[in-house]
């Protein structure tokens, strides 16, 4: 029971540092494909150090590496639309969009599982849908980043999804470090691209330095590793409804820090509270439907 209660305490702390994430998206101030850039750098060179201190062996097959490699591209790719939404609009408009997770997780693992399609998960999808429809109608001024953050929650449900399947052969904290590697390699690859690699100042003001380093370590690889060490005694319900918790932690975590840059609308939080109250309702709903 202590171990439940102490790993409870461990996983708030990590929803928490993940919501905060938002609020150094909006401080630092380099665009989101650098800004990504250094995260995934730093996340990975920290990882890679965790492994060597605790001697861990992170061997895996070929196969494993490409599948890897290639869902890294996907996990890059939704934090550069995340980053991107937050600079376009505001950290509570990107947090509740990225709330549509559920709705596309919905929609997606069936598909990919090749599972059919249950009634219920097309309601709660609707249920989203209008939520959403809420906000593009009250806080229309920030209709590119409700865009880039649904395209974020998109990308999100989509590398879960497959982690879902990859996550009965491999251990969760070798396939992020692996994925990792791949998302650094992708970037890398676009940044070379067009230039903006070569073109980069790595001059950084102190405060975006120090805010990046808390962004790649402690947002990223510290919480990657607590994230999953809590999963050996909490059940996948519990673990579910607290990661829920993500978005509310981060909006409040906004206007502690932004004040009145956060305020919305009436609509805005009326949206906001369908979509959220509906995430929270799906695993109990999920939950149930299973045990018949």
């Amino acid at each position: 029971m202590e171990a439940n209660k102490k790993n409870l305490i461990i996983l708030h702390l990590t929803v928490l540092v993940w919501g905060f994430t938002g609020v150094l998206g909006k401080v630092i101030s380099i665009d989101a494909v650098p800004m990504v850039w250094y995260r995934v750098l730093i996340a990975t060179t920290t990882l890679f150090a965790y492994f060597l201190i605790t001697k861990k062996n992170i061997k895996i097959s070929q196969k494993q590496f490409i599948q890897f490699f290639l869902t890294g591209g996907i996990v890059a790719i939704h934090w550069i639309f995340f980053f991107h939404a937050i600079k376009v609009s505001t950290v509570s408009v990107t947090l509740v969009c990225l709330s549509s997770f559920t709705l596309f997780t919905a929609i997606l693992e069936p598909l990919i599982k090749k599972q059919p399609i249950h009634l219920g998960d097309i309601l709660v999808g609707l249920i989203i849908i209008f939520g959403i429809y809420m906000i593009f109608k009250f806080e229309g001024q920030y209709t590119l980043g409700i865009i880039f953050g649904l395209l974020a929650a998109f990308a999100a449900s989509l590398f879960s999804t497959i982690n879902s399947t990859l996550i009965h052969k491999s251990e969760a904290s070798i396939i992020g470090f692996y994925e990792l590697i791949g998302g650094l390699f992708w970037i890398t690859l676009y940044r070379l691209y067009d230039g903006s690699l070569l073109r980069m100042p790595f001059n950084l003001s102190t405060n975006d330095w120090i805010f990046l380093a808390i962004l790649g370590t402690f947002c990223t690889s510290v919480a990657y590793v607590a994230g999953v060490s809590v999963m050996r005694t909490l059940s996948a319900f519990r673990v579910a409804l607290v990661t829920n918790l993500e978005p509310v932690y981060g909006i409040i975590l906004a206007f502690i820090f932004f004040g009145n840059k956060e305020q919305m609308t009436g609509g805005f939080y009326i949206g906001a509270a369908i979509i959220l109250t509906t995430i929270f309702v799906y695993p109990v709903y999920k939950r149930r439907k299973n045990q018949l």
